[in-house]
């Protein structure tokens, strides 16, 4: 079984910066990253094809980027100009045909 582990999060003041990172233990097809607040569902932020096609939610559009190294089995969402509201636990996800795998989650926290 493919595992994910997660680097990256933390506390960051409004309009900071992060990174995040997730490593693959094996290969991996379409990879992603998702995000729960307090209260709220599991949603998508961002996901990236083995092939480098990208999609993103409405919400992180120009501030968040996602990249892969396929040689490293590796998934990084940088992400910019961060908002309170972009605080929750993120996840790592990841295709693996047959099957899905998920990192254990980080936290990230927006807050001056």
């Amino acid at each position: 079984q493919v595992q994910l582990v997660e680097s990256g999060g933390g506390l960051v003041q409004p309009g900071g910066s992060l990174g995040l990172s997730c490593a693959a233990s094996g290969k991996t097809y379409t990879m992603a990253w998702y995000r729960q607040a307090p209260g709220k569902q599991r949603e998508l932020v961002a996901a990236i094809t083995r092939g480098g096609n990208t999609n993103y939610a409405d919400s992180v559009k120009g501030r968040f980027t996602i990249s892969r190294d396929n040689v490293k089995n590796t998934v990084y969402l940088l992400m910019n100009s961060l908002k309170p509201e972009d605080t929750a636990v993120y996840y790592c996800n990841a295709e693996l045909r047959p099957g899905t795998a998920w990192g254990q989650g980080t936290q990230v926290t927006v807050s001056s």
